[in-house]
């Protein structure tokens, strides 16, 4: 499973990794037991039968889309006080028996590109790996990945309208472009869709030196960044029970 895993974080697929946590007889699951979880719902390992299974699956597909992670009970009784942090469903099937599962939501970073080899664009590349982005290098014959949250241009004059138009006809959620207020203006105005580019790229913070213009860029993209919704029963409300075969 574990080079399943490193191939799906290769791939930039987002995953629940379920892992048994504690079983509590008749259950099938045993401790230990795991099962990942993709986004069209198929599962592959075992953390238990049928009922287990179902259950496992509907809270992981919502933790896909919350990108939160949540400890599961799949119990015959559901009753009682509710527990902080722990979603609690009933378990239908006639062979009862409670089993605590993990839920982990590994959720691939945001993807940022970044077209140019000059000293914003590698500063655009350190600093946005130390905040937690998968940043790519690109040339300016690479097309934008499907799944870029942001394209960075800093060419400097090369290919930038080329790369530009790629990224608007790709519906990339962030655009910008590195350039003085009067370039960039010029660079964007014919092209169709230009408004959405960023231009000059980043929050007016004063910055100077190319460290401080990556962290404006950076800054800025995460400011418009969408809220990801937070779901019942995935972090926002943990005490709700629910029924796992409704």
């Amino acid at each position: 499973m574990i080079d399943k895993t490193e191939r799906l974080r290769g791939e930039r697929t987002p995953y629940v990794l379920a892992t048994v946590v504690r079983a509590e007889r008749p259950t099938s699951a045993k401790t230990g037991d795991r099962a990942l979880v993709l986004p069209d719902g198929t599962m592959e390992g075992f953390v238990g039968g049928h009922c287990a299974e179902s259950a496992v699956r509907d809270q992981a597909l919502r933790l896909l889309e919350s990108g939160e992670s949540t400890l599961l009970r799949i119990t015959p009784d559901a009753g009682g006080d509710p527990l902080d942090g722990l979603v609690t469903v009933t378990n239908p099937c006639l062979s009862g028996g409670t089993v605590d599962v993990f839920l982990e939501a590994v959720i691939p970073p945001a993807l940022l590109s970044v077209y140019g080899d000059g000293p914003v664009a590698r500063a655009l590349a350190d600093v946005g790996r130390a905040a937690g982005f998968d940043v790519r290098p690109s040339a300016a014959a690479d097309p934008p990945p499907p799944d870029a949250a942001a394209v960075v241009v800093a060419t400097h004059g090369r290919d930038e309208e080329a790369v530009l138009k790629a990224a608007l006809d790709a519906g990339v959620p962030y655009i910008g472009l590195i350039a003085s207020r009067k370039r960039g203006t010029a660079v964007v105005s014919g092209l169709d869709g230009g408004d959405r580019v960023r231009t000059p790229a980043g929050l007016d913070i004063g910055a100077r030196t190319a460290p401080e213009i990556a962290l404006s860029v950076l800054a800025e993209i995460l400011s418009l960044r969408p809220a990801r919704p937070r779901r019942t029963g995935t972090g926002a409300e943990p005490d709700v029970h629910h029924h796992c075969c409704d």
